[in-house]
């Protein structure tokens, strides 16, 4: 059953209103799709909408759609090689210049949340907002100290939004698990359930300021990256220090300060690897709206990392694995690269390794071998998750989050310095882990450091083993009680036969005599009276 119809009328009918079916000329839009395009113009919002020559339509679809859609929207607007330029200028108002919320709910909120007035939290609170975003808007605000802060303060009722639209994407992935592959080896459903846990937690603020001053504390005394420090926070707000910045996407700054792009884009790499395989916590949410850049000293400058609701982190295992594969590429190893999918677990019994390296080598070899700007990374992508589908890969749902984050990094990157050598910077960087964590000395002593905890666990181990025992114990005794209850059913069963098949012998005996001798029948009737009185008894 279809769930949450009016939903997807209403969502018909946003799309149909601001014309979305003329945003890309027809001809442009693949031939499967362009049933979607149909579908759109059948919906009478369609047909008095003014909305075609709208230059922000797509914005203010998307915006009104909800926050899902406006994520959608941040993730495109990376894609400056993949998106047209009318619609990317729409897609990169989403980062931070999504319709705010009237101030005084926002203000409202503060008070309840934080549980004390304006007046009291705050020596200056500006009511016009300084960003607004698909979750929170932010204002700017003065501590009764001096300190210049920013106050993030979350949408009003959007949650419940939020989960009808994620039941619905729920539907639609078990619809297109049924009839796809792809979809089945992607694990489709469970993406769709993380990143339904993923973005209901960024509606609490205290997981966000958690985040943010875990992160801080990887980063203190950085040279690289800067985050601000949190000063207060509740589930609906969060009070953070002030930065001075401009967005990553702000290249004409870059240029008149003089900045060093290549530099510059090289050191966001950097960071991304060090979150990755350093600190196994990285930033999920990548858009230009969260990552700015110092402009203190141009020379010298430090990112600083923004909303950091939305997290990843891999399992050691995994760690290795990507670490693996990655060098793997860099090193046109391709059959090593299927020898770590396969140690992975991800490569079915029976699979021609031979030909999936061979489709390995075809695919993800151009890579390595041409710059950044020449290279389309998402398609690069696509055509891997089709290798995937066509040799039953299982791909964990825990990797995607990584591969969407890779996605925007590859963006940023490419838009800030096409010429960037991601594979010249990182292997250094993944060598170097790899050796560190299989290095057999670093293995010991890390085993060294867990010894008070295994001494400490050893003391529990009599007891452990006791429990253990007593537990077989009563599990045989429980087992063989069950089995002598269980012969004592069999035997009352045969018995019951036995007198079941005794008593209706005796009655075809005495039916048979009363059928022949009809004058027999007095006494017959008093035998049967005698043998049912003596089966009662007996039973």
């Amino acid at each position: 059953m279809i769930p949450h119809i009016s939903r997807l009328l209403d969502l018909w009918r946003i799309a149909a209103h601001y014309r979305l079916d003329t945003l890309i000329p027809a001809e442009d839009v693949p031939p499967k799709a362009r049933r979607l395009l149909k579908i759109i113009q059948a919906h009478p919002a369609a047909w008095s909408s003014k909305q075609q020559k709208n230059p922000l339509k797509l914005k203010e679809a998307l915006e009104e759609m909800g926050p899902l859609a406006i994520k959608l929207g941040q993730l495109l607007s990376t894609r400056r090689d993949l998106i047209p330029p009318h619609v990317l200028e729409q897609l990169v108002m989403l980062q931070d210049r999504v319709k705010p919320f009237d101030a005084n709910i926002a203000k409202q909120r503060i008070e309840t949340s934080l549980k004390a007035d304006i007046a009291t939290l705050f020596a200056r609170f500006d009511e016009k907002p300084l960003a607004a975003a698909s979750i929170a808007q932010v204002h700017t605000a003065a501590l009764h100290d001096g300190k210049e802060v920013v106050v993030k303060v979350t949408r009003p009722d959007i949650k419940v939004q939020i989960i009808q639209d994620f039941e619905i994407l729920a539907w639609l992935g078990q619809a297109l698990e049924r009839r796809l592959e792809a979809a089945r080896a992607l694990h489709l459903c469970e993406i769709i359930q993380d990143y339904r846990q993923t973005i209901l937690n960024e509606l609490d603020l205290t997981l966000e300021a958690d985040n943010t001053r875990r992160m801080r504390h990887y980063f203190t005394g950085s040279s690289m990256m800067y985050v601000p420090d949190v000063y207060m926070d509740s589930t609906d707000v969060m009070v953070a220090e002030r930065i001075t910045g401009v967005p990553i996407s702000d290249k004409e700054t870059f240029d008149r300060l003089g900045m060093n792009r290549a530099e510059l884009a090289e050191k966001g790499l950097t960071i991304f690897f060090t979150q990755v395989f350093r600190d196994n916590f990285f930033h999920a949410d990548m858009h230009p709206g969260n990552v700015f850049v110092e402009t203190i000293d141009p020379q010298n400058p430090r990112y600083i990392a923004l909303d950091c609701a939305i997290m990843g982190e891999l399992s050691k295992q995994d760690q290795m694995t990507v670490a693996r594969m990655l060098l793997a590429v860099m090193n046109s190893n391709f059959m090593q690269l299927i020898q770590v999918v396969h140690q992975a677990g991800w490569i079915p019994p029976g699979t021609d390794q031979d030909a999936l390296s061979r489709e390995m080598r075809r695919t993800v070899g151009p890579m390595v071998s041409k710059p950044m700007h020449e290279l389309d990374f998402a398609g690069i992508l696509i055509q891997v998750m089709d290798i995937a589908r066509r040799f039953h890969l299982e791909i964990p749902p825990q990797l995607m989050l990584l591969l969407k984050t890779l996605v925007h990094v590859e963006g940023l990157g490419t838009d800030l310095y096409p010429d960037l050598d991601i594979w010249k910077l990182a292997k250094p960087i993944l060598t170097q882990w790899v050796k560190s964590n299989m290095d057999p000395i670093k293995n010991i002593k890390e085993l060294g450091q867990q010894i008070p905890d295994l001494l400490l666990g050893a003391q529990d181990i009599p007891s452990l083993v006791i429990d253990s025992l007593n537990g077989l114990k009563n599990q045989s005794a429980w087992q063989e009680r069950q089995l002598r209850e269980l012969q004592q059913v069999r035997v009352q069963m045969e018995q019951q036969q036995r007198r079941s098949w005794t008593f209706g012998s005796i009655i075809a005996i005495c039916l048979t005599i009363a059928i022949v001798a009809p004058w027999y029948a007095s006494i017959i009737l008093i035998v049967f009276a005698g043998l049912l009185a003596m089966w009662r008894i007996v039973k």
